[in-house]
């Protein structure tokens, strides 16, 4: 296996309309698609050729089955995603002219235990999600699995900068001690050391053997072994950017494994985020598209 992502499935439900009446309704666009961080990484490395794996929980209704095959059709392993009792987790994506809001029901990925999770995580990379790292209920089970990860690339993901807050700096660092790969947004990245962009990225560089900072239409900046690579982004009239750092991740996790030099992975990894920012769909589409 070339990539595990340990964490969350969920189902998105992204709704876009005007200015809201208060109490009253608007016409919108509604759109139901798959995501949840562990599976959007996971596609998007596949989407590169490589062997993926989730290790996550479902419910044990439709939304949970339909989230599955869609792994399953996207070459994503999925012997590991549980079926538990609780409902799906759901996400509502909610873009109100030019903001944007989320609000995100867990349902069953709060249930996942470290009892469901394989003895080893063996792979080129293993990915923790910061969603099941940074609360209750999944903290435990994410220190379990940094635990059994046998991987050069151990990553963790910072996921939310007022979850890295609340958790604070000094406790994320000390758990995530073992890790050799840390992503964070420009925000994330503020609050773990109180700098921004380029500084910020040297600064987790030097924790962590490979440090990337997503600062979104400025690109990316990634540190490799202490050397740092700046990446752009193209162009774009923004969509729609939620899932673009998930791509980020799994297409520059997979190049890395794949053996793709730093400054080769940063650029696809970011031209896989600049796909989601330009379109309605977190996922790509079905075709490959190897890293070289």
């Amino acid at each position: 296996m070339d990539l595990i992502c340990v964490g969350d499935v969920m189902l998105d439900v992204h709704a876009r309309f005007g200015r809201l009446a208060r109490g009253g309704d608007v016409h919108g666009r509604v759109m139901v698609q798959p995501g949840g961080t562990s599976a959007n990484t996971a596609v998007w490395a596949a989407w590169t050729g490589a062997k993926a794996a989730v290790v996550a929980s479902v419910g044990d209704d439709l939304m949970g089955e339909l989230l599955t095959r869609s792994l399953t059709e996207r070459g994503v392993d999925v012997e590991f995603v549980r079926r538990h009792g609780a409902p799906t987790g759901t996400m509502l994506i909610a873009l109100e002219e030019d903001e944007r809001s989320m609000v995100a029901d867990r349902g069953a990925n709060a249930t996942l235990a470290a009892e469901d999770l394989p003895a080893t995580l063996e792979a080129g990379a293993v990915l923790v999600s910061g969603y099941l790292l940074l609360q209750e209920p999944g903290h435990e089970t994410a220190l379990a699995a940094l635990e059994r990860a046998r991987t050069d690339l151990l990553a963790v993901e910072a996921a939310s900068w007022p979850l890295a807050e609340g958790f604070g700096p000094e406790l994320f660092f000390d758990e995530t001690a073992t890790a050799s790969v840390v992503f964070a947004n420009d925000d994330e990245a503020r609050v773990l050391t109180g700098l921004d962009g380029v500084e910020a990225a040297r600064a987790l560089g030097e924790r962590y053997r490979v440090a990337a900072v997503k600062r979104g239409p400025e690109g990316a900046a990634l540190v490799v072994d202490g050397v740092l690579h700046e990446g752009a982004t193209t162009p774009v009239e923004e969509v729609d950017p939620t899932g673009a750092g998930d791509a980020f991740d799994g297409v520059l996790l997979a190049s890395l494994v794949a053996g793709a030099a730093a400054d080769v992975a940063l650029e696809a990894a970011c031209r896989a985020g600049t796909l989601v920012v330009g379109s309605r769909q977190t996922w790509p589409g079905s075709a490959r598209e190897p890293v070289s």
